[in-house]
């Protein structure tokens, strides 16, 4: 054990070394390390799939645009890589619409401006979502094809797994939420856990296939939060409208101004909306600590020399395992909590009025 501490503590420290001689042994200002264009550069969107610890190398992805003339092109994104262009696009470096695919027509006095094609493209967190619905599938139907093939007889091993953690939700969650109407919404919920799940675990690993950050897009967690609310109403019972549009209060609260109405009818919409921030603010603030507790180690080696930056290393690996580590157990609770909420969120408009008061 000893051994294995010793080898560990002596990689972090020449990683330290390592880095603060790439960080300011070669006369660079510490001013040259934009920390804010590094952290949102590896939390945004891409249209490649960037190698680890190279950014001149990606894995391409399928570029496909539409031009002004209507006309489509697709092309592999390592044709427009490092301000390349081709097929008359490319990468905008600034501007409003920086990091995104334009294009150059003419404009209204002849001369050529830049646009904004339509576009479609295959990007890292649209590849990434393909991956984990795969992952998703693959996880789910091992289990089905068990029971057919093997009856009743108990799982092994990762199958054993998989269902442990459906048996968890649905009778710690959804059954005892839903009652009768569980077997209605279980499979909704159920893939929402786990593509939430696959989704949060997924982007702790560095490497493909991993490492987009997609539960920490708004856009996505949006998606998802909208799921929920399209189900929740339209599935909704005649007493959850009723109590909406016509709640049991005294009657001044909703007539002639319809005070409670237009609360409930707010409430609708919040729902939703603490759904979407909840889970994309909590794995956004978990991915943005562990790369600037990372970055500690560049801004402290460019400050304060090789020293520093050996010192500092050991520090930030450290709690970036740590923040890792504990990264690992909020994918778990997140996904549990916004299948939780969803479930409730349901099961409010489901109840019958002896229930709903």
């Amino acid at each position: 054990m000893k051994k294995i501490l010793t080898i560990l503590l002596t990689a972090i420290l020449s990683l330290g070394v390592f880095n603060a001689k790439a960080s300011g042994g070669e006369g660079e200002e510490p001013g040259k390390i934009d920390t804010k264009a590094i952290i949102f550069e590896h939390l945004g969107d891409r249209y490649g799939w960037e190698v680890p610890f190279n950014h001149h190398l990606s894995i391409p992805l399928p570029i496909i645009v539409r031009d002004y003339e209507g006309s489509w092109h697709i092309f592999s994104s390592a044709r427009v890589e490092h301000g390349a262009e081709y097929d008359g696009f490319r990468i905008a470096a600034e501007g409003d619409n920086h990091g995104k695919v334009v294009g150059m027509k003419p404009g209204s006095d002849g001369a050529m401006v830049e646009y904004r094609p339509l576009d479609i493209s295959i990007t890292k967190n649209v590849a990434a979502l393909i991956i984990c619905a795969l992952v998703v599938m693959l996880c789910v139907m091992s289990v089905k094809r068990w029971y057919v093939k093997h009856g009743m007889k108990a799982p092994r091993k990762w199958t054993a797994f998989t269902e442990l953690i459906v048996e968890f939700v649905y009778m710690g969650v959804i059954r005892p939420t839903l009652g009768a109407k569980a077997p209605k919404f279980a499979p909704y919920l159920l893939t929402v856990f786990f593509f939430i799940l696959t989704m949060n675990l997924l982007g702790l690993i560095v490497i493909f296939p991993g490492g987009a950050n997609l539960t920490g897009n708004i856009a996505v967690t949006m998606v998802l939060a909208l799921f929920t609310f399209a189900i929740t109403n339209l599935f909704g019972s005649k007493h959850y409208w009723k109590d909406i549009f016509w709640p049991e209060v005294p009657l001044w609260l909703k007539f002639p101004i319809p005070i409670m109405p237009m609360i409930e009818v707010f409430g609708i919409f919040t729902k939703p909306a603490a759904l979407m921030v909840r889970l994309f603010a909590n794995m956004m603030g978990g991915h943005m600590i562990v790369i600037v507790l990372t970055l500690l180690i560049f801004i402290f080696a460019a400050l304060g020399g090789v020293a520093v930056g050996a010192g500092t290393s050991v520090v930030s690996v450290a709690f970036s395992l740590f923040m890792l580590l504990l990264d690992t157990l909020v994918s778990f609770i997140q996904a549990f909590v916004f299948t939780m909420l969803s479930t409730l969120f349901i099961s409010l408009a489901q109840a019958p009025a002896e229930h709903h008061d």
